[in-house]
């Protein structure tokens, strides 16, 4: 099993940058992907971004080169930068995880941090 714990969530104002951060534990194997989701009110789940153990990314198209993430192998951590926040990015921030390699399917999932872009 793999827990996920997320932090960094909170209000910022629109054109303000957040951090999330994730941390991975893991008695098995070692992780592959890890990424994030990101979730509305009353709108479906969809990828913010993934990344792989090796290092290939994979951003939505929402993202536009606002988003960044980064990945420690060795802590199993993986942090999201995120720039020039919009309102629209006001979302439940979901990590997420897997064994194996993938940009987009995963097993594990965080319990969530909310970010509020807001004036």
């Amino acid at each position: 099993q793999v827990q996920l714990v997320e932090s960094g969530g909170g209000l910022v104002q629109p054109g303000g940058s957040l951090r999330l951060s994730c941390a991975a534990s893991t008695n098995r194997f070692a992780i592959n992907g890890m990424g994030w989701y990101r979730q509305a009110a009353e709108k479906q789940r969809e990828l913010v971004t993934g990344v792989t153990r090796g290092g290939n990314s994979k951003y939505g198209d929402f993202v536009k080169g606002r988003f960044t993430i980064s990945r420690d192998n060795g802590k199993n951590t993986a942090t999201l930068q995120m720039n020039r926040l919009k309102p629209e990015d006001t979302c439940f921030y979901y990590c997420c995880a897997s064994y194996v390699y993938t940009l987009r399917e995963y097993g594990f999932w965080g319990q969530g941090t909310q970010v509020t872009v807001s004036s």
